[in-house]
């Protein structure tokens, strides 16, 4: 079926109105109405082709929520009418350990929203920039959000779960000292996060005009990155800390952060390579530096019921 879409020809042309295909439902599938799709900073790198490899015409958006029209005659889970969301994963093996563990994100045949490899027209998925997209139920997420907070709730399917997968994975919550390096789209719902799970957060900006901002999201304090006495202050105390910036930026002024066996996670994809932490840093307080990306589909069901739950302060 041809429908209208918002997409790229080209790593230099903008975005443009354009038509594309999707299939037909097919017994396991659910067809969306897209009500809303959010805008990720990794929409960017992919229409740049700044990763590489980004497959033209790129249709880019992986933050959807929208309203079931239709369901195939082996749908389950989904009816006409439902309100739903698809994020960064529309298929995977489904066999593997990873997938059998419910982490379809690191399955090694993961496929993502768009610009994957795939057997329908044109040959790679084309993402939420569009009317509506056809999605296998495995990977649709029901919404328990009211409708008028659709708007707000489609982030969440990126950032969202993006920050909350290692916040729950290291345990952040009561009686933890939670660190979040960088305020932007990913540091922003981290910090609303963390503070809902109950941990003391911490944020840490370049910018002194995003200090108060970073309280009313629920920091408990604001470090200023560049004031070396803010940032010795901290030293050894923290539990976790979510690195949210993509920029290359010295990823030893935070490890020092970090009290014995604590961890720094990076979630912000860069363009260009980091340069390699100090090892003695790492060694001598056997702390630990790990990734994190996206979240398998049961945890970011588990996320939006979470965000519903705490709607007041999370939308």
């Amino acid at each position: 079926m041809k429908i209208k879409a918002v997409g790229a020809y080209s790593a230099k042309q903008p975005l443009e109105p354009m038509d594309i295909t999707r299939r037909e439902p097919g017994p396991n599938d659910v067809k969306i109405e897209i009500a809303y799709c959010g805008v990720c900073h990794s929409d960017l790198h992919q229409v740049r082709s700044e990763w590489a490899g980004t497959v033209y015409p790129c249709v880019p958006g992986h933050e959807i929520v929208g309203r079931v029209v239709a369901v195939g005659d082996q749908v389950e889970k989904h009816a006409p009418g439902d309100l739903v969301g698809v994020g960064c994963i529309v298929d995977s093996c489904k066999h593997c350990e990873e997938c059998e563990d419910g982490l379809e994100n690191y399955c090694d045949h993961m496929t993502g929203t768009y610009n994957s490899p795939t057997p329908d027209e044109p040959g790679h998925t084309l993402g939420g920039y569009s009317q509506q997209i056809v999605v296998h139920e495995r990977y649709v997420l029901r919404i328990r959000h009211p409708q008028e907070q659709l708007a707000a709730v489609a982030p969440l399917l990126c950032a969202g779960i993006t920050t909350y997968s290692p916040l729950r994975h290291w345990q952040a919550g009561p009686g933890k000292k939670v660190g979040v390096v960088g305020i932007g789209g990913l540091g922003h719902m981290g910090i609303k996060l963390a503070h809902a799970m109950g941990a003391h957060v911490v944020a840490f900006t370049t910018s002194e005009a995003k200090r108060e901002a970073a309280k009313a999201l629920g920091a408990d304090e604001v470090v200023n990155s560049r004031n070396a006495d803010e940032m010795a202050a901290h030293l050894k105390s923290f539990d976790f800390i979510l690195n949210t910036v993509a920029a290359p930026h010295n990823l030893d002024d935070f490890t020092t952060l970090l009290k014995r066996d604590g961890t720094m996670t990076l979630v912000g994809a860069p363009a260009t390579p980091h340069k390699s932490p100090e090892v003695f840093n790492l060694i001598m307080k056997r702390r630990a530096i790990a990734g994190s990306m996206i979240g398998g589909i049961p945890e970011t069901q588990e996320m939006l019921d979470f965000c519903a739950e705490h709607a007041s302060w999370l939308i």
